[in-house]
């Protein structure tokens, strides 16, 4: 396969070749208004390539059979950096590797990054306190070994449009902590509280707390 093609957008590398209805489902996890066009995924300013199988150079030898999925843009470039993320979300949805400008990354080791709580309305202390206890300095919360800080939502991702008819400044409660499954207990547990929507850190919905712990992936021989 020609390198040069993958180079024109983000790439989700994986071990096996996704079907398209499975791919279509991840996509739109990210942006629920994604919707299949020929062999490929459109959404939001993207166009999810259907997957082609490549060498396993593309990701230096570390998976021994490698489709690439590429995130190209459709027109003008996405906003806050949206095809990046769902190279990356979908990678690491699917056991592979992220490519980006030549660079090749592993989303399942990266701790850089929590899931996240997206709310329409910024809530008080109060309606925190069930679930978050405050700490004595900022908008900071813990619950256990879990900190939770609210901050504005920057930018608008397309698996929150539902939130946007009732509030133009959308706020998040980032979470951190060292256990996936504990993280996303306490996200799902908070967007049913607060009427709010849980994603991973690259803003694709959660529906199970599961849903941050990285599938396994076959090792290159």
């Amino acid at each position: 396969m020609a390198k040069r093609r993958l180079r024109t957008g983000p790439t989700a590398a994986v071990p096996a070749k996704p079907a398209q209805a499975e791919l279509l489902r991840l996509v739109q996890l990210a942006d629920p208004g994604a919707r299949l066009d020929g062999d490929d995924v459109v959404g939001a300013d993207v166009r999810v390539c259907a997957p082609v199988e490549a060498e396993p150079e593309l990701t230096g030898g570390v998976l021994e059979k490698v489709w690439a999925v590429r995130v190209a843009a459709e027109g003008p470039l996405p906003l806050d950096f949206f095809d990046r993320f769902l190279a990356e979300g979908l990678a690491f949805r699917l056991g592979g590797l992220a490519v980006c400008r030549g660079v090749v990354s592993d989303p399942a080791d990266d701790d850089e990054g929590g899931p996240a709580v997206i709310l329409p309305v910024r809530p008080s202390p109060e309606e925190l306190a069930p679930l978050l206890a405050p700490e004595e300095e900022g908008p900071a919360f813990t619950a256990g070994d879990i900190r939770a800080v609210l901050v504005p939502q920057t930018g608008q991702p397309p698996a929150v449009q539902e939130l946007l008819p009732f509030a133009t400044e959308l706020t998040a409660i980032e979470l951190r902590g060292a256990e996936p499954v504990k993280l996303g207990a306490l996200a799902l547990e908070l967007s049913e509280a607060l009427n709010g929507i849980a994603v991973d850190r690259w803003r694709f919905r959660i529906d199970a707390a599961e849903d941050l712990v990285a599938p396994e992936r076959p090792a290159a021989e």
